[in-house]
This record gives structure tokens, sequence and C-alpha cells, in this order.
């Protein structure tokens, strides 16, 4: 990953020094700064350095093993632009992303496993065609164009609801976790908790939209595959209410792939909220990643794409873990 994404971020057309100075900068001027950025450096190996020493330390005198050094020793670097350390501008930002992601999964969650249920108890029913539409349209539909229609009809027509940002201005919450909605609550500030509330309404409605139906259709279909074995019907030869043998028996055991979908869907959302806070204004990584590759802030880039590819891994390593708490078939020694 680090290698690609050194890679990747470099094919983008723009110089960062000349991007800083201005069109009108001079050549000393740019090459200046291009050495005090150390971008005047070969991208991966140093040849005409170690064909005149024969060291293989000047062999690898390059950007890229200069990025990797730092990276193994967890320094992420600094903003060309701001010189603001990466790492702490990571933990500022983490916050908003995962209050968003939580968001937007609470969302898929809530509506999505219980419009796949109830669509496999009433197969092939109005119900379950309604269903399988919402899920193909959910899927199909653009998260920037469904954002612009929310802003517009709960925001500008309605008026119901903020249409960007996570506070109101005058609104002010004391960092704690950097969790709004927990920092509010744990101080008592019932006001700046409803109104940041109100503001994580919109974009995590636009955030969930492909996980709900997702989950949906997943859980439809596990449901259906877990309905037809033997112990349901065993179950209800017992007398077991409809309600009991659906979702304490049926549920339980249709969740595996179910939790799959939902640990990828998860990070998904931490990892793929750029659209969603760039139309809402959202302060998390996503639009700030998305700011440095505008500005050509190769570190910001780096630093935060590998940090989401970390958390990537580790939320599946989790769902895989979880998967004991499911199954009792299964067991990790």
């Amino acid at each position: 990953m680090s290698l690609l994404v050194f890679t990747l971020v470099r094919l983008i057309p723009g110089d960062p020094a000349l991007l800083m100075l201005g069109e009108h900068a001079t050549p000393a001027a740019i090459e200046r700064l291009q050495a005090q950025l150390n971008l005047n450096k070969p991208l991966f190996l140093n040849v005409s350095a170690f064909s005149q020493s024969r060291n293989v330390a000047d062999l690898v005198d390059s950007q890229f093993f200069a990025f990797l050094s730092n990276i193994l020793r967890g320094d992420l670097g600094q903003s060309i632009f701001s010189r603001v350390n990466v790492a702490t501008e990571l933990a500022a930002r983490f916050p908003a992303t995962f209050e968003l992601a939580v968001g937007g999964m609470l969302v898929a969650l809530l509506i999505g496993i219980p419009a796949g249920v109830i669509a496999a108890m009433r197969k092939d029913s109005p119900v379950d065609v309604a269903v399988t539409s919402g899920s193909l349209l959910g899927v199909a539909m653009p998260i920037f164009w469904l954002g612009m229609l929310l802003i517009y009809v709960f925001a500008v027509h309605l008026g119901w609801l903020p249409p960007s940002g996570r506070l109101s201005p005058g609104v002010s919450v004391p960092r704690i976790t950097g969790l709004l909605l927990l920092d509010s609550l744990l101080q008592g500030r019932w006001a700046a908790f409803w109104d940041a509330l109100r503001h994580l309404i919109l974009p995590s409605l636009a955030l969930g939209t492909i996980p709900t139906a997702t989950v949906a259709r997943m859980t439809r279909g596990a449901m259906l595959e877990v309905l037809n074995q033997d112990y349901i019907r065993t179950a209800r030869a017992k007398g077991l209410s409809t309600l009991r043998v659906t979702w304490r028996h049926a549920l339980k055991n249709a969740m595996m792939p179910v939790i799959t979908v939902v640990g990828l869907s998860f990070g998904s959302l931490l990892t793929g909220a750029i659209l969603t806070e760039t139309i809402f204004n959202w302060p998390g990584i996503g639009k700030w990643i998305y700011d440095a590759i505008g500005a050509r802030d190769y570190p910001i880039v780096q630093g935060g794409t590998l940090f989401i590819a970390t958390i990537y891994v580790v939320i599946n390593t989790l769902v895989d873990v979880s998967y004991a708490l499911f199954d009792p078939r299964i067991r990790y020694s």
C-alpha cells in the first residue's frame, strides 16, 4: 500500500513547489523550494549517486525510501503547505469521520436488517418486491446527488435540519474524545448534543444509503436460506411463535454473511466518505485528503491513505474474530 500510494499520488499532474510559489515563480526559486521539500531527489533509486560512490546508502537516497523509513519510525511527515504534523491532524479529524461512519452504519442496520427479514418472510409479495427494488435503487443512486437532494428538501425547502458542518455558529463543545455527541453528553451540554445530532442526520442518511441496500439484500438472501432448514421447521412444529422462530433462531444463524457485509461496509464508510464530507462540509479525513489531492500535498495523501488502509485491515480482523460470537461451532485457539 505504501508503494501504491507513493506512486499514484505522483502520477497526478502538478508540482507542489510551483503551486506554492505561483505560476510566475522563477526556476531558481522552484529548485530551492524543491530541495527544501526533498522533491529534487529521485523517486525510487538514486542511480547517479550510486554510480559515483558505489555505496548502497546512496542508492536508496530517494524520496520513496525516505518516506518508507519515516513510516517505519511512525512518522507520517508534515504537510507541505501548512507544515502541520500529519499524525496530529489525523488525530484531530478522525473522530469526525468515525462519528459520521457510525451514524451511517446505524442507518444501515436499523433499516436494512428489518427490511431484509420482512422481505424474506414475505417472499414474492409486494413488500418483497418493494424492498428488492429499493435496494437496487439505493445501490445505484449517486451519493452526491442524494446529498444535494437531502439538503434542498430538508434544509433549504423545509428548514428542518442544518445543511452542513458539525455545529451551528456560536455552539461549542470542549474536546474530550473529539466525538461531539459523546463529549456533549459527558459534559451535560444538552443543547450542544441536540445541535450536533441535527447536523449528523442528513450526512448519515446520505452515507448510509448504499450500506442499507447491501445489508437488506444480504439479510434477505441469508434468511431465505435459513428459513428452509430442518431445524426451523422443527421449531415451528413445536409450536413456537413466528416472531421467536424468526428473530431468535433464524436471524441469529443468518447473521454470518450479514456480519461480513457490515464489517466491509463500515470499513468502506470510514474510507469512502470523501463525497459526503465534501458535500456537507464535514471536517473529517475524507475532505481533508480531497483538499490535499488538489493541493498536491503528498504527505497528507500518503499518511491519510495508509491510516485508512490500516483501519480497514483492523476492522476486517475484528469481523473474522466476531464470527465465534455468533456461531458456537467456530473456535479460535
